[in-house]
């Protein structure tokens, strides 16, 4: 009668691996992912070794580390050849970042920066090659839209316009809704909205010839300033705020919610890879995803904002990001108030969005 032998030591797991390995080894992202996987299927081997038969052990584990070792594996992508992209607001950060990464894998890049002497392009000037073209340009002004389009017309008339990189962004909003000015909210909808769609509206014709790409950034807050800059900001607004809303919110109100901005930031990661990765790979990946989400846990963060109750998610905010803070008007004990709606405040600290009638 013909015994089955399982082999001793996870043999056969690293039979197995090495033919994996051997069939997607140029594929594979080495590192620790790689070697967690590794140790996960060896700790499944284990407990297969004692649970299943050798058939259907056999079977799941060839199974699991081929899932596994697939997932890991680079998707293919296209070459790069003589492709040309535009990317908006080069000046720092991530379009920085990714205009010398797409330079450097031997793309055209059409990069625009708000100064041309700014230290990001006097930065992208230095270390990138001649194919990297800088052109100035304020998404708030008309003007330098229709000249970004002209510019670009004439620079991929024989090699076309593969890409649009959509990463100039802005955030300007210090404070409540009440507090900030309405300018302000003008001037974030004209970089953040309106400026990008009249310049993507302008090259779809060239990206549908080429059957190119537009890939659009996108965040919670949207790209904020540096903190010195929102230091004036807060200043600014404390300075021209009406003695009517600075007393109803008070003045420790609005250094509550800098603070909270301070702490935010560092949480930050200073690895920008993560996100120029992702650019890339919405850029030549045969078949890219519809959306990105680099960075660790960032994932999580838009699941739990889509997905769980409301309760849920001001649980997790309050917990891990957002510190409630009541203004003045509203605290237990202020005039106006009644003792009803002081116990009430008093039971439920925490401030809840207002209500919504439908009719």
């Amino acid at each position: 009668m013909e015994q089955w032998l399982w082999p001793s030591g996870g043999a056969w797991l690293l039979v197995a691996a090495r033919a994996l390995l051997q069939l997607l080894r140029a594929d594979l992202r080495l590192g620790r992912p790689l070697l967690a996987a590794l140790a996960l299927l060896a700790a499944l081997d284990w407990l297969c070794q004692r649970l299943l038969p050798p058939l259907a052990a056999l079977a799941l584990l060839a199974a699991a580390g081929w899932i596994a070792l697939s997932c890991l594996a680079r998707p293919p992508r296209l070459p790069v050849a003589t492709r040309t992209v535009l990317i908006t607001g080069c000046d720092s950060g991530f379009g920085k970042e990714a205009a010398k990464k797409l330079d450097a894998m031997g793309f055209t890049v059409l990069a625009t920066v708000l100064d041309l002497e700014s230290p990001g392009a006097l930065e992208l000037r230095a270390c990138c090659s001649p194919h990297l073209k800088l052109l100035q340009m304020d998404l708030t002004k008309p003007a330098d839209i229709s000249r970004a389009l002209e510019f670009t017309k004439a620079h991929t008339s024989s090699t076309g316009l593969w890409g649009l990189v959509n990463n100039a962004g802005l955030n300007e909003l210090v404070a409540d809704a009440e507090l900030s000015p309405v300018a302000t909210f003008r001037t974030c909808m004209e970089v953040n909205f309106f400026g990008t769609l009249q310049l993507t509206k302008g090259l779809l014709p060239l990206l549908r010839r080429s059957r190119g790409r537009i890939v659009t950034l996108g965040s919670p807050a949207g790209p904020v300033h540096s903190v010195n800059c929102w230091e004036r900001s807060k200043q600014l607004l404390l300075a021209n705020l009406p003695q009517e809303l600075l007393q109803a919110y008070g003045e420790d109100y609005i250094e509550h919610i800098y603070k909270q901005f301070l702490h935010s930031l560092s949480l930050a990661v200073p690895d920008l890879s993560p996100v120029v990765d992702a650019i890339v790979d919405a850029l030549l990946a045969t078949q890219p995803q519809h959306r990105y989400y680099p960075g660790r846990g960032v994932g999580l963060m838009y699941f739990i904002h889509h997905y769980l109750p409301q309760s849920l998610r001001r649980r997790f905010l309050q917990a891990f990001f957002i510190s409630p803070c009541v203004p003045r008007a509203l605290r237990p004990g202020k005039p106006g108030s009644t003792p009803a709606q002081d116990e009430a405040r008093e039971s439920d600290p925490k401030p809840g969005p207002s209500p919504t009638v439908s009719q």
